[in-house]
C-alpha cells in the first residue's frame, strides 16, 4: 500500500511517500516534536492573563440571590435558559470575557452580573439549578481574563 504523509519540517511542509506492507509513518519520520523551532499555535493571544481567582456558584434562587431573584442580572440582562456568564467585583467591567476551567466547556463566558460578596479575584459561575450551583461547589483555578 502506497501512503503518502505530509511532514512539518523547519522549512515548511514536505510530502513523503512510503512502501509499507503495515502502513503508517516510516520509524524515521520526523514529527512536530521533532522540530522545536516551529512556533505552538496558543488559543489565547497576549491580550488574555491569568489570575487564580476563587470561583463558587449560584442559581437565580432566592437562596442565593436574596430579593434579587426576578431573573435580572446587575447589568439589566434578563436571563435566558442555558445561559452561561459570571458574578464578578466591579473592577471587571460588564461584558469582560473569562475562561473558567470545567465551566462551559472551557469556552469564553462574560461578566453580566455583580453580587455584594463577590469582591477581589472571586467570581460566582451561574447555573440554571440550586443543585448545578451546590454541585459546582467552591474551586480555586487559573483563570484567563481577556483585557
Amino acid at each position: 500500500m502506497l501512503l503518502q504523509t505530509t511532514v512539518l519540517t523547519q522549512a515548511g511542509l514536505s510530502t513523503q511517500a512510503s512502501n509499507q506492507a503495515e502502513g503508517g509513518l516510516p520509524a524515521n519520520s520526523p514529527t512536530i516534536s521533532d522540530s522545536p523551532d516551529l512556533p505552538v499555535q496558543n488559543p489565547y493571544d497576549e491580550s488574555w492573563q491569568v489570575v487564580k481567582m476563587r470561583v463558587t456558584a449560584y442559581c437565580p434562587c432566592a437562596k442565593c440571590c436574596g430579593k434579587w431573584a426576578d431573573g435580572i442580572t446587575a447589568n439589566g440582562h434578563r436571563i435566558e435558559s442555558g445561559e452561561t456568564f459570571v458574578a464578578a467585583d466591579k473592577a471587571y467591567s460588564f461584558g469582560t470575557e473569562l475562561v473558567i476551567p470545567g465551566y462551559n466547556n472551557d469556552n469564553p463566558v462574560k461578566v453580566l452580573d455583580r453580587g455584594k460578596a463577590i469582591v477581589g479575584d472571586k467570581i460566582d459561575v451561574f447555573f440554571p439549578t440550586h443543585q448545578e450551583a451546590k454541585n459546582w461547589g467552591v474551586r480555586n483555578l487559573d483563570v484567563k481574563i481577556k483585557s
